[in-house]
Formats: C-alpha cells, sequence, structure tokens
C-alpha cells in the first residue's frame, strides 16, 4: 500500500514536470525588433544573431524570461542592443529576476542556477549593450561602440540630451557573456554608451563575463545594486566622461583592475560618483587603474581577499579624490603595500567583519547567482 502511494507521488510530480516543460514556449530571435513587442514570463528566447531593438521600438521583457545567445565569435557573435532612441523595459523581481545566458545553459524559466554550466565559463555569447544619445566626451559628438560592426548604424551612440532614457533594466542577471570579437576585444557584460539619467539601471548582477563586467561610455545614468563576480578583465571600467554615480555594488575577483578609471577623450569632462562599494580582490591583477582626466569621486569602499601586487596604479591626477576606505589587510602587510600615490591617506585597516562601510549585501540575496553559489559567503 505504501509503495503504490509513493509510485502514485512520483507520477504526479513527473506529471507536474512535463506540464511546465511544455508550458514553456522557445522562441529564435533572427533579426532587428522593428515593432513593440514583449517576451512573456515563463518562456525562453534565444538570440540566433546580433539583435538591435532599433529606434523608436520599445522591448518589453517580463519577470522570469530566460534570453540565451547562441555562440559565435567576430561579426557574428550574439548580443541584444538597444540602439540610440530604442528602449528596453526589463523589469524582472527578486522572486523572478530576467536571466540573459549562453544556449549552452540548460537552465529553464523558474530556475536560479545552471544544471550543467560551470560558475566560471565566460565567452559563451556576446552580452546586453545599451546606446543612447547623452553626451559623451570623444573624438566627435557620436560614435560606433564597440564591439559592433561600423556598417551597422544601431552601433551608434552619444549626443546632446543628458535626460535621454534608454528603458528600465531591473533584476537582471547577466552571465557567461563576452564573446571574442577580434584580437583582444571582447564584448562587456552591460556596456552603457551615452545612456541618459532618465534610465533607470538596478539590481544588475554580472558572472564570468570574458572582458570587463560593466562598462560606461560617457553619459550621465546611474546604477544602483551591481553585483560583477569573476570579469575576465576589469570589474569596473569608465571611459569618456560618464557623468553618473555607481552607488552600493560588490567585486568579486577580476582578472585585471577592480576598477579602471578614465576620463574625457575629448574636450569636455564630467564626474562620476562610485559610493558604497565592497571589493574582494582575489585574483585581480590590481586594484585600481586610472588616467590624467580621471574625474572620480570614491567613498565608503571595502576591500579585503588582496594579495602582494594588487595596488593602486599610475599617477593619481588631481581631479581624483576619495574618502572612508577600509582594508582588511593579509597579515604582516601595511596600509601603504597597497594604497599607494595619496589613496593611504583616506584608507584605514580594519579586522576582518570589522568594516564600517561597504556594500549593503542583502540587496543581492534571494535573486542572484553569486549569492546561491556562496561568492557572498565572506561579506
Amino acid at each position: 500500500m505504501k509503495t503504490s502511494f509513493y509510485l502514485l507521488i512520483v507520477a504526479l510530480a513527473l506529471l507536474v514536470s512535463c506540464n511546465k516543460d511544455e508550458d514553456t514556449i522557445l522562441t529564435d530571435i533572427t533579426g532587428n525588433i522593428t515593432t513593440n513587442t514583449t517576451w512573456t514570463s515563463g518562456n525562453v528566447y534565444t538570440l540566433k544573431s546580433r539583435v538591435a531593438i532599433v529606434s523608436g521600438v520599445t522591448l518589453t521583457i517580463e519577470p522570469g524570461v530566460i534570453i540565451k545567445g547562441e555562440f559565435g565569435t567576430g561579426s557574428n557573435a550574439t548580443c541584444l542592443i538597444v540602439a540610440r532612441g530604442g528602449r528596453l523595459i526589463a523589469e524582472g523581481t527578486s522572486s523572478a529576476p530576467i536571466i540573459f545566458t549562453s544556449v549552452a545553459d540548460e537552465i529553464m524559466p523558474g530556475e536560479l542556477l545552471s544544471p550543467n554550466v560551470d560558475s566560471a565559463v565566460n565567452g559563451l555569447w556576446g552580452g546586453l549593450i545599451v546606446l543612447g544619445n547623452a553626451p559623451i566626451s570623444a573624438s566627435s559628438a557620436s560614435m560606433q561602440i564597440e564591439g559592433i560592426p561600423a556598417t551597422d548604424p544601431n552601433g551608434l551612440y552619444g549626443g546632446a540630451n543628458a535626460a535621454d532614457n534608454s528603458g528600465v533594466i531591473r533584476y537582471v542577471s547577466i552571465r557567461h557573456g563576452g564573446a571574442n570579437i577580434g584580437e583582444g576585444n571582447e564584448i562587456n557584460g552591460l556596456t552603457l554608451g551615452g545612456v541618459g539619467s532618465g534610465t533607470t539601471i538596478d539590481h544588475i548582477e554580472i558572472v564570468s563575463n570574458q572582458d570587463d563586467g560593466i562598462e560606461w561610455f560617457g553619459g550621465s545614468v546611474d546604477v544602483n545594486d551591481a553585483i560583477i563576480w569573476m570579469a575576465g578583465d576589469d570589474a569596473v571600467d569608465t571611459d569618456q566622461a560618464w557623468g553618473g554615480t555607481l552607488d552600493n555594488f560588490v567585486v568579486i575577483s577580476p582578472g585585471d583592475e577592480c576598477f579602471e578609471l578614465d576620463g574625457g577623450e575629448g574636450t569636455t569632462d564630467a564626474t562620476h560618483i562610485i559610493t558604497n562599494g565592497s571589493v574582494w580582490a582575489g585574483t585581480a591583477q590590481g586594484l585600481l587603474d586610472m588616467d590624467a582626466d580621471s574625474y572620480t569621486d570614491m567613498n565608503n569602499i571595502y576591500f579585503f581577499g588582496l594579495t602582494a601586487g594588487q595596488d593602486v596604479e599610475d599617477a593619481l591626477p588631481g581631479t581624483f579624490s576619495g574618502s572612508t576606505w577600509q582594508v582588511t589587510l593579509p597579515a604582516s602587510t601595511a596600509v601603504t603595500d597597497f594604497f599607494k600615490l595619496g589613496t593611504d591617506a583616506w584608507t584605514t585597516s580594519v579586522a576582518a567583519g570589522a568594516n564600517t562601510v561597504g556594500a549593503d549585501i542583502s540587496e543581492f540575496n534571494g535573486w542572484t547567482f553569486s549569492a546561491a553559489k556562496g561568492a557572498l559567503a565572506d561579506f
């Protein structure tokens, strides 16, 4: 009797599982999005090529949608582009995040973790590229974003509207991207080119991208509640006088710099603010690299997980300022071993777990790959 009851329960569970799979619609996206479109909850959409949301068009992605990119390199690298004048409304929730990943990933709607792709695998597809009409500091008022062929007009970014609105990106996890498009040139996890302050970006996760985690090219957009785990190059990269704020963020073990901060390349400059962050240096080559035009204010940053050779590089420009940095040092080291060029003036050594500045880690619990895999256990 007990055996029969058990078998009935197993059969019902299998039936529910099968019905769930049958209800999931798999849709191939083979060209640009040229009319207002909605990708609906519970479904999987596969990018078969480089796909752009063209000017005047809105793509709405509902909570829980999974987007998978085909493998491709060079001009065949798959990515989703929000072109200038286009709009992406990707509003996930803490219980149903929107996930961008690779076709190699067998994850399905309702799941948070991949059943088959290792956390560290990268370069399996491209990434998410958002382009807007906000000012940039470059050789011209508009430029072609890196990674997109010059023949594609949807790759242009930059303009004169600082309040430009490219949409809403919220509770979105971007995984295993950064496909190679040329020698030493890969797509970032999240690229923001000339994106205006009217755009909302918060609760963003970048996992194992082959190139940078998030890279800004000018613009004025703010990004809040961001986590960047195992970027192959820099975790946080700024260029062309980005004038926004990065607030409440986590950086974990990038391949190159934790922060690569560059300023304007043209005649104008803007100051960006980086605040309330926790940085586990891990395998990083360095902590902070900048150029002579890095108009940056960094405050309330906590560093830990450091090893010898990780430090602040290049001359500290007069346009750079910082305050209230804390660090948990390795045994038998000093603040000045890592925080050079004057940054030691605002850096204080604290015991592990005694930091009073840094990120609010609770913002990443429940919806991120990183938290589910235990990457935030020591924060």
